[in-house]
């Protein structure tokens, strides 16, 4: 068998990537050949995806990818939520909203006032955020109702980009699945639900399933780029979904924590769960490759990190991931929690102040410095997680001895370990590149080079060298436990 090489393309909130995904029959090699930065833009109070630049990127990354030795495929994964709405021309009639815009501000409560919140869920079975897809939708129809009204198909963002590339307007299983207008047991979009909210349900694609054909790279952009004429694959086209399908593990019940900008908590069922406990627990039924159900909890994840530091280096101090994790380990522990999930969180600005203000507000101990307010933010997110991994098990019945977790929070070493003594289990954490290897499998189960899910990740589990961290210290933190569950009122 000769090598097969894709072309993978993976958006975070903050970066991209393209990465050649070679494949030998055997293992996956991989090669980064293009990385840029994803900067939103804020215009007249509104914050936007600078949507055309990002694609300008994908543009770059085929042309590298020709010069490096060209490519079978093409696959592309992003964020979820987020979305474009094209005209009856095709064209975008704005750049799409970041999902940390405020527009959905106090949305929630206006929407289950027309529709409850209990039917919303029954409905979707996906967890209540501020930012989904529907809460955007009906901002728009509540307020900008003349935009719903010249759009003719909207589009979430890889399919949006896939559509930039192929002319094909269709929509893909897993990053549909993010919205909260998609029913999980039918896999069909939630129509009556919409037509309540006043959003046109005329505006919707085909949903297709991951590994399915977009459609061939169009000749205008072979022509431009040089590129050839290969088709452009819906992989599972949200990050996590990706993640998930190149979880190492050969058992069919496991645990993982896709770890980045956000922490994705939870595991692979076959089918949904959508009852009053998964409810009460606010746990999500997201789409994964196959079908499959990806139960689990969102939590905010090392965005607390990223955006603390943010903050110090735009105060004049050069702290790298490494110096923080350092001060972090020099202090005292259990001092303060924060709620990672705690709205004052999730906008960009001074996050450190923002941590001091909670803990003052909830009448703890108010760190100091850059140390403590790290060790607060790390010991809060692994008691996150332990609050998470009981829900799990709770709704599931299930029992779990090993969590996996995933991406690029693996290469923070206090997270894993602190994660481990604080769920009482070990962590296998690995790979890195979890969401480019699962958009590269899916890629080659699309070209008939991989069998199927069993089979990638049983490649994925040869391919990789995971590091375990082994519980050393689960009595200090379940003695903490309770007070970090008085803290955030869980």
């Amino acid at each position: 068998m000769g090598k097969k090489r894709v072309l993978a393309f993976d958006f975070g909130a903050s970066s991209g990537r393209a990465i050649i995904g070679e494949f030998d029959g055997k293992s996956f090699q991989m090669e980064e050949i293009h990385r840029f930065t994803n900067d939103p833009v804020m215009v007249s109070g509104t914050f936007y995806w600078d949507i055309l630049r990002l694609f300008h990127e994908i543009k770059t990354g085929i042309t590298k990818a020709i010069h490096a030795g060209g490519f079978d495929a093409i696959g592309i994964d992003t964020w979820g939520v987020d979305f474009g709405l094209l005209d009856k021309n095709g064209n975008l009639l704005q750049n799409p909203v970041h999902y940390r815009d405020s527009r959905t501000d106090g949305m929630p409560e206006k929407l289950f006032s027309v529709v409850p919140k209990e039917e919303v869920y029954n409905e979707t079975g996906i967890q209540i955020m501020k930012f989904n897809t529907i809460f955007q939708l009906f901002t728009i129809a509540q307020k900008e109702p003349e935009l719903l009204e010249r759009a003719e198909t909207m589009l979430f963002i890889p399919d949006l980009f896939a559509y930039f590339l192929t002319g094909v307007k269709k929509a893909e299983y897993s990053i549909v699945s993010t919205s909260q207008i998609m029913n999980p047991n039918t896999g069909e979009w939630t129509y009556d639900l919409l037509e309540k909210l006043g959003v046109p349900t005329s505006i919707l694609p085909e949903i297709i399933d991951a590994g399915s054909i977009y459609g061939m790279l169009s000749d205008d952009i072979c022509e431009e780029l040089g590129a050839p004429k290969v088709p452009v694959i819906a992989v599972c086209t949200h990050d996590t979904a990706s993640a998930v399908v190149s979880v190492p593990s050969e058992e069919k019940d496991f645990i993982y924590i896709s770890c980045g900008t956000w922490s994705l908590f939870g595991t692979e069922l076959d089918k949904p769960i959508i009852s009053k406990a998964s409810e009460e627990l606010n746990v999500t039924n997201e789409g994964g490759y196959d079908r499959t159900v990806r139960f689990l909890k969102n939590i905010m994840g090392t965005w607390l990190i990223q955006e603390s530091r943010r903050q110090w280096i735009r105060e004049g101090f050069e702290v790298t991931f490494a110096d923080l994790e350092k001060e972090a380990l020099a202090c005292e522990p259990f001092k303060c929690f924060i709620d990672p999930d705690c709205l004052d969180f999730e906008k960009p600005g001074n996050l450190p102040k923002r941590v001091q203000e909670f803990c003052e507000r909830t009448g703890q101990y108010v760190p100091q410095n850059r140390g403590e307010i790290m060790r607060c933010i790390y010991e809060s997110l692994a008691m996150k997680y332990r609050y998470a991994f009981n829900a799990i098990r709770e709704v599931t019945g299930k029992t779990y001895n090993t969590i996996h977790m995933l991406g690029g929070g693996t290469k923070d070493r206090l997270l894993c370990q602190m994660t481990a003594d604080s769920c009482n289990v070990k962590v296998v954490a690995g790979p890195i590149e979890a969401t480019a290897t699962g958009n590269i499998a899916v890629q080659l189960i699309a070209l008939n080079e991989i069998s199927g899910l069993k089979e990638a990740r049983k490649i994925v589990k040869d391919s990789v060298e995971p590091k375990e961290y082994d519980v050393k210290d689960a009595a200090s933190y379940d003695a903490a436990y309770s007070r970090f569950l008085e803290i955030v009122g869980k």
